[in-house]
């Protein structure tokens, strides 16, 4: 096996001419040659239970050729769309990539879609192909085989026995690689589109963003300059593919650097994964990281209290490591000797059971991201590196980094790829190389997104500070207007009241209103170890401990701490203390665990305008 020179983040740099225009391809081809018995890609066969199965580089090059073979004896060729709606398990992956080979378009779709953005999304990109995961899948886009709108003429069926009259998948790989298909493979240009990304629907119908080869490269090349990662380094992959972040970190980022790809199918068993891999690097969106906190708090709170004061004091320490670091300057030899005591006696230790004890590069993006769970977690010496971008700008736009600094609660400096300066409105634009090409109309064009100069308006409001960095404030059409004509940021709040515990999720509302109101949801994992630390019983459920006194009481001193943070036309003067998470599969949360403020108001209009009367 050769040795290709490397990049400080680990990424292979051996292909001639300009980096921004490689395609994936060519990194495929790349990594077959110079790595080709690395691993690249494991998922478990059957399920979390299931022994792990591992392609290699040159097994995935293979693979993705034959792949390629059965789909162009379906008719798919150079410039068409496919659909794929299937979970984070190989066929998704491998098949994705064999559409590219082919010169294809591949377009994931959220396994939480409803039937309705399913049909806005076939007929928006006119696929002739779907790619679903089983029976329960193909009953809902069987239907649009005969929908005179939707040109979709085949489904192929990943799951073994579930496919009733459509294409098997493994019957896909069982189709001869005719003589000269090579010639047929491996095409694309730079320019061409790779992916289309359709936005998770926060606000009306989800819209196709077209992103090419060039733009996707341009975006790698910037994160590249921004993160330390070893080389090949793993990931865990457990967003959903039709997000852009897992697009980037799941897909592209691998092909680019080389690296391993567990795949995750299903997110809720992603610490068992975590565990067994130990990452050196784990993304999670903001509502990850506070599950997490969340847990390890409510285990905290249950150690006697000698055992928490050693745990205090190793924080204590790990954050001053940590502030010397944000401000640029290098701990003294005192503070380092201290921080590397604590952390191999009680931060490691801790960390390992988790499988978070290797992990150099953290992150998140997507939402606004709570300062307080930011610093929990500086407490074990972990650093979110939080990032911004939107699908528009493939992905990340902004992001803090260890190599060229960062400051919590920001989301960082512009990447290499793009500008950005702040409106006088405070609405954030964007422009550069990884900005996207724009919008898939029906008739197969793409309307363009930006500006007579080039800016692309994001729609999201923030400022700039004098080093550089950007700080996040809410998006702009979120913006609360009070009926005394103040605004306010919701998020703002709402990080606000999600400091304290107990309060899992918040939803701040009061257009034209004269105050602010919230609905508050009782955290599932915190709130049982917060009344066992104090005495109070459990076997209730959550619906018994939200009535509890006690109970009631915290929250009620976790608003008021809130509230003093606050400026006057921010604070929350009543609430109503609710039990059941919201979540994609119950339609507040988009996929990608953004609130569907528009959802959750309707839903509960009585309780919000309940709030209101005297």
């Amino acid at each position: 096996m050769t040795s290709a020179p490397r990049t400080r983040a680990g990424r292979p740099d051996d292909l001639p001419g300009d980096p921004g225009d490689r395609t994936l391809p060519q990194l495929l081809a790349r990594n077959a040659r110079d790595y080709p018995g690395l691993p690249g890609l494991s998922w478990q066969a059957n399920g979390p239970d299931g022994n792990w199965t591992t392609f290699s580089w040159a097994g995935i090059h293979e693979h993705t050729r034959s792949l390629a073979a059965g789909y162009r004896a379906l008719g798919v060729g150079r410039g068409d769309h496919v659909l794929l709606m299937m979970s984070n398990r190989s066929e998704h992956w491998l098949t994705d990539l064999a559409l590219v080979r082919l010169g294809a378009v591949p377009v994931s779709v959220y396994g939480t879609a409803a039937p309705e953005q399913i049909t806005h999304i076939a007929r928006n990109c006119r696929a002739r192909l779907a790619v679903v995961e089983g029976a329960d899948l193909t009953a809902v886009w069987e239907r649009l085989l005969t929908d005179p709108d939707t040109p979709l003429e085949h489904l192929v069926v990943a799951e073994p026995g579930e496919e009733g009259d459509h294409v098997p998948y493994a019957a896909l790989l069982r189709e001869p690689v005719p003589e000269g298909f090579d010639t047929a493979l491996d095409t694309a240009r730079p320019e061409d589109p790779l992916t289309v990304v359709y936005t998770s629907g926060t606000s009306g119908e989800p819209k196709g963003v077209v992103l090419t080869h060039r733009q996707v490269m341009s975006n790698a090349l910037a994160l590249d300059a921004v993160v330390e990662l070893p080389p090949h380094v793993e990931h865990i992959c457990y967003l959903p593919f039709a997000h852009i972040a897992e697009r980037m970190l799941g897909i592209y980022l691998p092909c680019h650097r080389a690296s391993h790809v567990y795949l995750c199918a299903d997110p809720t068993g992603v610490a068992a994964v975590v565990r067994k891999v130990r990452p050196a690097q784990f993304f999670g969106v903001p509502r990850i990281w506070e599950k997490l906190s969340a847990a390890v708090r409510g285990l905290l709170s249950l150690m006697p209290d000698d055992q928490r004061a050693v745990i205090d004091d190793a924080f204590e320490v790990a954050r001053e490591h940590v502030a010397h670091r944000e401000r640029g300057e290098t701990p003294s030899a005192k503070l380092e000797e201290r921080y590397a005591r604590v952390r191999e006696d009680v931060l490691l230790p801790m960390l390992a059971a988790a499988g978070l004890d290797r992990v150099t590069w953290s992150a998140s993006a997507s939402a606004p991201m709570s300062v307080d769970v930011v610093r929990f977690w500086a407490g074990f010496g972990i650093v979110i590196m939080d990032a911004w971008g939107m699908t528009e700008t493939t992905g990340v736009a902004t992001s803090n980094s260890p190599r060229a600094g960062f400051r919590l609660g920001s989301v960082g400096r512009p990447v290499e790829s793009v500008e950005v300066r702040v409106a006088e409105d405070g609405e954030i634009l964007v422009r550069g190389a990884s900005v996207c090409s724009g919008y898939l109309q029906p008739d197969g064009s793409v309307r363009s997104v930006l500006e007579a100069d080039g800016w692309l308006a994001t729609g999201d409001i923030g400022r700039m500070d004098d080093d550089g960095y950007l700080w996040l404030t809410d998006r702009k059409k979120e913006m609360i207007i009070t009926s005394t004509g103040k605004n306010v940021s919701p998020a703002l709040v709402e990080n606000a009241l999600k400091t304290h515990p107990l309060i899992g999720q918040a939803l701040v509302h009061g257009d034209n209103r004269s105050y602010l109101v919230a609905l508050l949801v009782l955290d599932a994992e915190a709130a049982p170890a917060w009344a066992t630390a104090h005495g109070i019983r459990t076997d209730g459920g959550l619906a018994a401990l939200a009535a509890h006194p006690g109970i009631r009481a915290e929250v009620e001193r976790g608003v008021a701490a809130a509230n003093a943070r606050l400026s006057r036309s921010e604070q929350v003067k009543r609430y109503e203390l609710l039990t059941e998470e919201w979540g994609p599969a119950t339609g507040e949360l988009t996929p990608s665990l953004k609130m569907r403020r528009r959802i959750i108001r309707e839903r509960y209009a009585d309780s919000l305008s309940g709030l209101y009367e005297s």
